[in-house]
């Protein structure tokens, strides 16, 4: 990769005055130091301002986000870090410098596929104002990255919890207001007008009743029987029932499944759930796109053996190459009523129920996406015998 080089780098955290003196060419200046320092750093440095503009790079970050110098300088942290993100959603990094606070931040950076930790760092003038803020990334251990997710499991179990509770007191007025319309439609005569504000009443007290048995079901998810199964023929299932949908579509799918038979202990019943939401939310995702015929709809679903850690698993993954998710809000993604859809279009409530189901199983199931690129979503279950 050919690195442009910054004569200014030993100079970045002075004004502009103080620049221009320093690098006079009839004055001594150690930048070349100061530049094999900033560069020799093995962890990402950016350093940004406030308003989250890059000012400058060192190599590390350079190799990370397999960009050049130029590609980075001057570019918004989001959109290198993150990869972007949609005007309506803010970026809580960028949120973050406007505070000029130093902080720890936890994010992804594309390109390392993996979970960072960033040290937000303000630089002070001599005049006590910042300009500048340093930002260090330092990848994740292990065990840290444990840590990360029991705490996100906490937050999402009670958050979970919360809202089964209030599920359970919305549960019997909705239902009462289901039977009172019942009782009006069957023994009172109405006009047209009427029966359609009645049979309009019934419609959405039912739709509340099935948000509310979601929401019950993501908090405690129903254990169905469960037995060993091939997890191949669950995929198989759940796309022979939405096949047609995905052909008139134009939606190609590839699949990837071990040679040998594959076992699971699951309720199949569940997991085709699990399933028939993440290949609706990808067919979603690329006629948001791809609203006509493009060979980029494809959708690829593999199932394959792996190791993960001294347990074997299998990890299925449905990956789609459509609208992709801004990095800054994949943590919420399993959030009840959290959705990226427009109003009237979804509940939030899919990616939640699927993640309750596939923790009573005792798997896991995570995200990898970039805005504009792709969405990855990844179960892994421990291997039957």
């Amino acid at each position: 990769m050919n690195i442009k080089k910054n004569k200014h780098i030993g100079c970045f955290f002075k004004n502009t005055t103080e620049r221009r003196s320093c690098c006079n060419p009839q004055k001594t200046c150690n930048t070349g130091t100061w530049e094999q320092l900033f560069n020799g750093i093995q962890d990402p440095v950016l350093v940004v301002r406030p308003d989250g503009i890059i000012i400058e790079a060192n190599d590390a970050t350079l190799q990370a986000a397999r960009k050049t110098r130029n590609e980075v300088v001057g570019q918004g942290i989001c959109k290198i870090i993150h990869g972007g993100r949609w005007p309506h959603i803010k970026c809580p990094l960028e949120e973050f410098l406007k505070t000029c606070s130093p902080k720890v931040e936890e994010t992804r950076l594309p390109g390392l596929f993996g979970e960072y930790s960033f040290t937000i760092s303000p630089v002070k003038e001599m005049d006590g104002k910042i300009n500048k803020i340093m930002l260090i990334a330092r990848e994740l251990t292990r065990d840290e990255m444990r840590k990360v997710d029991s705490i996100r499991t906490a937050k999402l179990a009670a958050i979970g919890e919360l809202a089964a509770g209030v599920a359970h007191e919305v549960n019997n007025p909705i239902t009462g207001i289901i039977n009172f319309a019942q009782i009006l439609l069957d023994k009172y005569d109405f006009d047209p007008a009427g029966i359609d504000i009645v049979q309009k009443i019934m419609k959405e007290g039912d739709r509340i009743a099935s948000i509310t048995h979601n929401l019950i079901s993501f908090a405690r998810a129903d254990s169905g029987e469960r037995e060993p199964v091939n997890p191949v023929e669950i995929i198989n299932a759940s796309l022979a029932l939405v096949r047609h949908q995905l052909q008139r579509d134009g939606i190609t799918v590839v699949t990837e499944f071990p040679d040998k038979n594959s076992v699971v202990i699951a309720d199949f019943r569940q997991l085709q759930q699990v399933l028939l939401n993440l290949i609706s939310n990808s067919r979603y995702a690329l006629n948001a796109r791809y609203p006509g015929f493009d060979s980029k709809k494809i959708i690829k679903i593999s199932c394959l053996k792996k190791q993960n850690g001294d347990h074997p698993v299998y990890r299925i993954t449905v990956k789609d190459y459509g609208t992709g998710l801004p990095q800054s809000i994949l943590e919420r993604l399993f959030e009840p009523f959290f959705t990226t859809k427009p109003p009237g279009e979804g509940t939030g409530l899919g990616l939640s129920i699927s993640y309750g189901i596939i923790k009573d199983h005792g798997g896991d199931l995570h995200v990898n996406s970039i805005l504009e690129k792709y969405t990855e979503m990844i179960i892994e279950l421990p291997a039957g015998t």
